[in-house]
């Protein structure tokens, strides 16, 4: 007896885009209709003349996604400004500003196991596509389920001259030369390893850095879509071949990217790994300490409370979002932001651009070391001690509950209920002080009476719980991680 074969997942931009597995949800046809939602609001918008610029990382076949996407925009006439080859998201971004262009796609799954793909949109402003635009795209899709998009052969157009190619390394360079000293930089006396995770931020970093006598070495800087059996996402375990090469090797940094190098990370010269909410404390610190500036800071749900207690002794205001860059962004831009930055590791500027940039995050965290050598911490560990003496302590981690695809949503549903009815009173031992629901509805957020924290989310790209605790002592939040994990399993 036959079955009748269930209706295809929706596609749904979480967030940071889209993201399936290949050869499953993320197909040619998928994509296509993606990149038919994005034609559809740039007519809306009346912004076609502007052409859409169109990126890839360097995941299996991302080339050829790239390809049928910019097939669909071509039908539409629609100029195409692409890329000659991976690159990092954000130089998408850049290039959408520089060249005025209506918005970008972008081909990536970001830190996502190999075995998945993506679709990225970027505004017309370089942050990513707030949630009205998304909407628009995810309507159209459902509207246009029934039919296969319109496509104009790549070549033909090609021909006709309505692709035109990127080689955005110079301008690139030129953009960052603007808000960063690259020749100071060049000039440190350092020895600085290099994780790109096999990604698209490959050469970057080291081109960006040449000519002078710091030294810069790489490792995992091929092409492999495998990305070498890990996550290409810069925390542990992913990168700890990296800890263990800063470490025997005699350097003094260690910085990382993710797989599309929208994401930074850090190792210090004993090869301990910074994590992702010391990397926002030390940014904010810089930019305030060092830079001198004074305007708000932005940050996120699972972000460090460090950033408040920032705010506080600089005296600038501290604007909070719901995790994903397609909120940091908008509220940078509203609030004429310095700086905005997530727990995954990404991190945005004013000087810069409202999204992420690894590349330019892992530059400014550099830059930050190098004056901090001047100011008498000559180490990047001392350095790191000096934060927590101005910022507070920040003893954090993250676990993720993984599960599979179709039992996920009735995982998220018990959860979202058990945990909205019966939030606990206590968590490790300590009175739990607030608890607070997600305005995005994927989770909730614990404060105990010292100010430590316990968040449980649900990921908007993937499969899983992510569960979260930033304390005031590794014991304290080793055990509110426990109580968070019980919640999880049950």
């Amino acid at each position: 007896m036959s079955q009748t074969p269930s209706a295809p997942p929706p596609i749904v931009f979480g967030t940071d885009g889209w993201r399936a597995r290949i050869g499953e949800e993320y197909t040619y046809d998928n994509v296509r209709r993606c990149a038919q939602g994005v034609a559809e609001w740039v007519i809306e918008q009346g912004t076609q003349a502007k052409g859409v610029v169109v990126g890839y990382d360097r995941r299996f076949s991302s080339e050829y996604f790239a390809t049928a996407a910019a097939e669909v925009l071509l039908a539409h006439d629609i100029g195409v400004l692409m890329a000659t080859e991976a690159i990092p998201t954000q130089v998408t971004s850049y290039e959408v500003v520089e060249r005025g262009a209506a918005c970008a796609i972008v081909i990536t799954a970001s830190h996502n196991p190999w075995t998945d793909n993506g679709f990225k949109i970027k505004s017309s402003t370089g942050a990513a596509a707030d949630p009205g635009i998304l909407h628009a795209v995810e309507d159209s899709i459902v509207a246009n389920a029934a039919g296969a998009p319109p496509r104009r052969p790549f070549a033909e157009a090609e021909a006709a001259g309505a692709v035109e190619y990127l080689d955005p390394f110079a301008g690139y360079e030129r953009y960052v030369r603007r808000s960063l000293d690259l020749d100071v930089l060049n000039a440190a006396d350092m020895r600085v390893l290099v994780d790109p995770l096999y990604g698209s931020g490959a050469g970057w970093i080291s081109r960006l850095l040449a000519g002078g006598t710091i030294v810069v070495d790489e490792i995992h800087a091929e092409r492999n879509p495998w990305f070498g059996g890990v996550n290409p996402e810069p925390i542990r375990p992913h990168v700890d071949e990296a800890l263990a090469r800063v470490r025997e090797g005699g350097y003094d940094l260690g910085l990382l990217l993710d797989g599309d190098a929208d994401r930074a990370g850090a190792v210090d010269e004993q090869g301990v790994f910074i994590h992702q909410l010391q990397c926002y404390g030390l940014l904010a610190y810089y930019m305030l300490e060092h830079r001198g500036e004074r305007a708000p800071l932005v940050t996120t749900v699972n972000e460090t409370s460090m950033a408040f207690r920032l705010g506080t002794s600089y005296g600038v205001d501290v604007h909070e979002t719901p995790v994903g860059f397609k909120f940091v962004g908008p509220k940078m831009i509203e609030t004429g932001a310095m700086m905005g930055g997530e727990e995954s590791g990404g991190y945005g500027f004013r000087m810069h651009l409202p999204e992420r940039d690894g590349i330019y995050a892992d530059l400014l965290l550099l830059d930050l070391f190098v004056r901090e050598r001047a100011a008498g911490r000559s180490t990047v560990s001392e350095a790191v001690a000096h934060l927590h003496e101005v910022a507070g302590p920040s003893f954090y981690l993250r676990t993720d509950v993984h599960t599979d695809r179709a039992s996920y949503p009735a995982l998220k549903a018990r959860l979202l209920a058990e945990l909205g009815e019966h939030s606990p009173a206590t968590l490790a031992g300590r009175a739990v002080d607030r608890t607070v629901a997600l305005d995005t509805g994927d989770g909730f957020k614990f404060w105990v009476d010292d100010g430590s924290w316990l968040l449980v989310r649900f990921s908007g790209t993937e499969p899983l719980v992510r569960v979260y605790a930033e304390a005031s002592s590794a014991e304290l939040r080793d055990a509110l991680l426990a109580a968070g994990d019980r919640m999880v399993n049950g």
